[in-house]
């Protein structure tokens, strides 16, 4: 038996220029972080006594002989490109927060599977090459509407800047005072605004019209080059008001990207955090739902605000500085045996 868990993330600037569509014209940055809340994939040898040979549990169960009527995209096409052995498998998939909510869920799980199929093909790989087989997997294979961002946080974990160009993705760990880390994290509020959304529909609408907003997606790069050499810049005083102010101008650029970002209803819980001790605020992903930030400029504004927005599930959270690791691998005698019989 596997474990791997692997981090969400919160994006904080530069979503958008982190697609392909993007970036293998223009350059593209994102300033992200992984946070303490994972996503764990359990994997086990099935014993060949089963009338299945596959076993899934997600918030789906599925029993199967044949890994072509598996209706999990993720897990099937994993299972048919990075399964050599043929081992019967039990997959079973559980998180701290919800999917489809702008945290990287769905990234987090391909990099999960991925790690735990290498690791039980005995191959040592990367966090690099993990993170390029993820972003193949889901954007090649499986020809999803998704950046390339979540693979390489979630792979990496910590607080980088991302640059993405035509020939290479590259990772930067942000090492900036410790102060500023500490301050930002403990003036940002993550909240489910209790609407999950597909972020593949979301983003299909931004392609559509990309060539139409270049001017907007270079405004969004500017601003995540700016925040980076802010966090760095030792002259300034209360980064974090001036986070807040760069924040702000990118959550209004990417609210016209599409329609589909905003709505009404998000539209409503922003002005009320802004009315209520917030600096600048975001969704944390494509759009239309799933998990709202907002920053403050102190932890007394922070206090106001959650006291305000009560009604709603607040998240606490820290960093995560380890990426997606195996957490535990348990290869018993039996284990070995069972290995060895099918090698044969």
């Amino acid at each position: 038996m596997l474990i791997c868990r692997t981090p969400f993330r919160l994006s904080l600037f530069g979503g958008g220029t982190d697609f392909p569509n993007w970036y293998n014209s223009n350059e593209g940055m994102v300033i992200s972080t992984t946070i303490n809340k994972y996503c764990y994939v359990v994997l086990r040898v099935l014993p060949p006594f089963f009338e299945y040979k596959y076993r899934l549990r997600y918030f789906k169960n599925e029993m199967t002989t044949d890994v072509k009527k598996i209706k999990h995209r993720s897990i099937k096409a994993i299972l048919e490109n990075y399964n050599p052995n043929n081992f019967g498998l039990e997959i079973i998939h559980s998180a701290d927060l919800p999917a489809m909510s702008g945290l990287g869920a769905s990234s987090a799980f391909t990099v999960s599977l991925l790690n735990l199929m290498h690791s039980i093909n005995e191959e040592k790989i990367s966090k690099r090459i993990l993170s390029n087989k993820s972003i193949e997997l889901e954007q090649k294979i499986l020809k999803e509407n998704v950046g390339s961002q979540d693979q390489f946080a979630c792979s990496f974990g910590g607080f980088n800047s991302i640059k993405f160009t035509r020939e290479n993705i590259e990772v930067q760990p942000m090492l900036i005072n410790e102060e500023i880390k500490r301050d930002l994290m403990d003036n940002i509020t993550l909240f489910f605004t209790g609407h999950p959304r597909k972020a593949n529909i979301i983003e299909k609408s931004k392609f559509k019209v990309m060539k139409e907003k270049k001017n907007i997606y270079k405004e969004i790069f500017e601003i995540s080059k700016e925040a980076q050499n802010l966090f760095y810049d030792k002259s300034k005083k209360n980064i974090i008001k001036h986070i807040g102010k760069l924040m702000r101008e990118s959550w209004k650029l990417k609210s016209s990207l599409s329609p589909l970002v905003t709505n009404k209803k998000i539209n409503e819980v922003y002005e009320f955090g802004i009315k209520n001790g917030a600096i600048a605020g975001k969704l944390t992903g494509a759009g239309g739902g799933g998990f709202m930030l907002f920053l403050t400029e102190n932890k007394k504004d922070k206090k106001k605000l959650e006291t305000k927005l009560q009604k709603y599930k607040i998240v606490d959270v820290n960093y995560d500085e380890t990426g997606s690791q195996i957490i535990y691998h348990d290869r018993s005698d039996r284990y070995k045996f069972y290995f060895k019989k099918e090698k044969n």
